[in-house]
């Protein structure tokens, strides 16, 4: 039991421990970004970096997943600037905005994607979540409904359910000193089972990942990971779902290792995804082949092409 105790743990850290030789920084700040970083400041002193590219009608705010940061995005805003502005956010307690002993729950990132795009005059946009983004994205389109205009889900959580034990037992089992002491051959293993095959060009988050131990806030952001495993145990979307009304696109990878769980639920990644757009009036699903967790990553192209073509018919 203690084993298997020890294989979730280091599943949970799988988006966000990642660890290799690399330079380390002084400050989250100093970690190469690929597109100019701007800051909002938002209410209860928050600054929220994020990129500003392309200067398209229509907006997508891209939001990142657990343990993530805006870049994981880049190679969807690199094709989609052309048409689109494309935003993407640090939340809080992540990558360069602020860090500190936030509440972390799903309503709570949900208020911050609403004061962003206040900040920034925006009256509606698309959201694109993955992962843990994709549970904020839904949050947010059911607690502020006219600000969201579509929903781009890739590999959202909160399709899949869990029962109370098992909540609770993803309370309890990942801390603070789990992530800031996640060994390397833990690391090395988890990060491969977001990819079906890892590409080379996902490196830099690697070097990234081993690079911010040593920045100023790094405490802060281990602080939070867990806080925000919590948040999205705590408040399950699932039973909401028939309640979103916008138009949804959810994108899936056939090999994603981590939905569904494989310890506590087992199955298919299609059977989640199929659940979940089933319960939504308007939703459809994208099951991509020869993808993993990071499916907008490793097959971008094919992703970018879906959301330019959901774009153009919702």
């Amino acid at each position: 039991m203690k084993n298997l105790f020890a294989i979730l743990a280091a599943l949970m850290l799988a988006a966000c421990s990642i660890q290799k030789q690399a330079p380390a920084v002084r400050t989250f700040d100093e970690l190469p970004y690929p597109f100019p970083v701007q800051k909002a400041e938002l209410p209860d002193g928050l600054s929220v970096a994020y990129f500003d590219e392309g200067k398209g009608e229509e907006v997508i705010l891209f939001i990142h997943g657990l343990g993530s940061y805006a870049p994981a995005w880049k190679k969807n805003i690199e094709a989609l600037k052309a048409d689109y502005r494309c935003l993407a956010i640090d939340l809080p307690g992540y990558g360069k905005s602020s860090k500190g002993k936030y509440e972390a729950s799903m309503t709570y990132y949900a208020t911050v994607v609403r004061d962003f795009l206040t900040a920034l005059g925006i009256e509606r946009a698309t959201l694109a979540g993955h992962s843990m983004g994709g549970q904020i994205a839904m949050t947010t389109a059911l607690a502020y409904p006219g600000l969201v205009k579509r929903l781009i889900l890739v590999a959202p959580a909160g399709f899949e359910t869990f029962h109370k034990g098992e909540r609770q037992w993803f309370r309890e089992v990942l801390t603070p000193t789990a992530v800031k002491l996640t060994t390397v051959e833990q690391i090395r293993e988890n990060i491969a089972w977001n990819f079906y095959n890892m590409p080379a060009d996902a490196e830099f988050m690697i070097s990234d990942r081993i690079a911010m131990r040593s920045a100023e806030g790094f405490d802060a952001y281990c602080y939070i990971i867990p806080e925000c495993v919590k948040g999205m145990v705590d408040q399950p979307v699932f039973d909401e779902l028939p309640n979103v009304k916008q138009p949804a696109i959810a994108i899936f990878g056939h090999q994603d290792n981590l939905i569904p769980n494989r310890f506590l639920n087992g199955g298919k990644t299609e059977t989640i995804g199929q659940q979940g757009v089933a319960k939504m009036p308007n939703a459809r699903l994208l099951m991509v082949d020869k993808a993993g967790h990071f499916v907008h990553f490793e097959r971008a192209g094919v992703v970018n092409e879906a959301i330019r073509e959901f774009m153009r018919t919702n």
